[in-house]
């Protein structure tokens, strides 16, 4: 299956680049790993988010249909890795709004954020206002942190799992809130980043619960080092500031632990999804050729491009394609070289291979536990989607067997704008699947 031309095509009328602040603060990315080995275990997690954990509403809108209360709490986080997250961020934000007139039952369904999606309007005008009217049922819409008053957005790649590690304890505060004030079902949903991040969230959550991530994927590591939003990342800055620093190389690639099948390693499929190669690993000629060989693996030629590869890279490479090198001694030929680390010229793909497994590390659903019935939950997915490239990475389906996964024609763009209603139906059907399997669970 080809990606979408569309997809293409928006990627490049948008001229922002994503973590132009670099990997973020070595010390910050081993706390959140540590924080990710026990997220990721639910049985550990119990304890963490009390029971009456405090919810505030501070402001409430009366409309013809609904009432919409505005919403604030402590992000736990803070309480359990202190200072990780910025200031503006401690403070979580949400948005509720709940139908005057309910249909059957006081059905909740939790709306996290896709990237740039700040503020509610989006999401209250395109999916909480529209269930409603079709099926009576409110939404809680939770502001994702690092987009606070419009003003701010990833600045880091740790800033992702930052936010990450955060929406799985809200949206544990909000459930739990939820519960107590006596709505039933509750579920949650989200597109794509905040499909991910809905998905994250309901790995911990301890009971059965529909699910409907729209427009994501098992883990967002192909995201940013094949789909489009590749193009976007700051490389130059994430390059220089691997070989500046070893500790990325030195200490924190040992903490990185999911080494599932698709770790470390992309398909060859991926090059049908970039426009060059060459432009990706920022190689040309034979060091392009080599590079396809060593990245992506493949038959006889690729593997003796990768042998030419050899002697014109300075690092050796590991079996996780990781150089093993001390930061300012390099091999060339079974001599020591004194170039610096930052001259190499395997130093792009080494970048790529490094963002794939932090990535795999903090996003990957196989790095967490298993939602508690995966019959309830309902994956929507486009076929063309050039953002979130599903070869070479485990599907869905093999981490979580018994989801469902209805596939859309055409890309990620073009769902987004048009097929709304789709997402809909799908929340719709999970509910009343939920419904149906625990009419006793409430």
């Amino acid at each position: 299956m080809g990606v979408s031309r569309l997809d293409k095509f928006y990627r490049r009328l948008l001229l922002t680049k994503l973590f132009i602040g670099g990997w973020g603060k070595p010390e910050d990315l081993k706390r959140i790993f540590q924080f990710r080995k026990l997220i990721g275990n639910r049985e550990k997690c119990k304890s963490l988010v009390p029971e009456n954990y405090p919810v505030y509403i501070n402001k409430t809108e009366d409309h013809a249909d609904c009432q919409i209360h505005d919403g604030f709490f402590m992000s736990p986080l803070e309480h359990l890795v202190s200072g990780i997250l910025p200031p503006e961020a401690i403070k979580a934000r949400f948005q509720f709004i709940v139908p005057k007139r309910w249909k059957k039952n006081r059905p909740v369904c939790i709306h996290l954020a896709g990237t740039g999606d700040h503020f509610f309007w989006r999401r209250r005008t395109l999916m909480a206002r529209p269930m409603i009217k079709e099926a009576g049922m409110a939404s809680l819409l939770l502001e994702n942190p690092y987009y606070i008053l419009l003003r701010s957005s990833l600045k880091n790649v740790s800033d992702l799992f930052v936010m990450g590690g955060a929406l799985i304890l809200e949206s544990t505060v909000l459930l739990r809130w939820l519960e107590r004030e006596g709505y039933w079902p509750l579920g949650m949903t989200g597109i794509s980043m905040g499909g991910y991040m809905a998905s994250l969230a309901v790995t911990n959550w301890p009971k059965p619960i529909p699910l409907i991530p729209c427009l994501s994927w098992s883990t967002a590591s192909s995201v940013f080092t094949t789909g489009v939003l590749s193009k976007a990342v700051n490389w130059t800055e994430l390059e220089k500031q691997y070989a500046i620093n070893s500790v990325y190389e030195e200490e924190i690639i040992k903490l990185l632990e999911y080494c599932g099948a698709d770790s470390f390693k992309m398909s060859p499929e991926h090059i049908k999804n970039i426009d060059s190669l060459e432009h990706l690993l920022g190689l040309s000629g034979v060091e392009a050729e080599a590079g396809r060989g060593l990245l992506f693996g493949g038959g006889p030629e690729e593997n003796r491009a990768g042998d030419r590869m050899d002697q014109l890279l300075s690092s050796s490479v590991n079996s996780h394609g990781m150089s093993l090198e001390t930061p300012t001694k390099n091999t060339l030929h079974g001599r020591k070289s004194d170039s610096p680390r930052c001259c190499r010229p395997s130093l792009h793909r080494e970048s790529i291979s490094f963002m794939k497994g932090v990535m795999d590390e903090c996003t990957h659903m196989a790095n967490f536990s298993v939602p508690v019935d995966t019959g309830l939950i309902i994956v929507v997915q486009a076929k063309e989607d050039a953002y979130i490239p599903r070869t070479g990475v485990l599907s869905l389906h093999e981490i979580w067997p018994g989801c469902e996964v209805r596939y859309l024609n055409g890309g990620h763009i073009s769902a987004y704008l048009f097929k709304q209603n789709v997402f809909r139906q799908a929340i719709y059907d999970a509910f009343d699947r939920f419904c149906l399997k625990y009419p006793n669970l409430h």
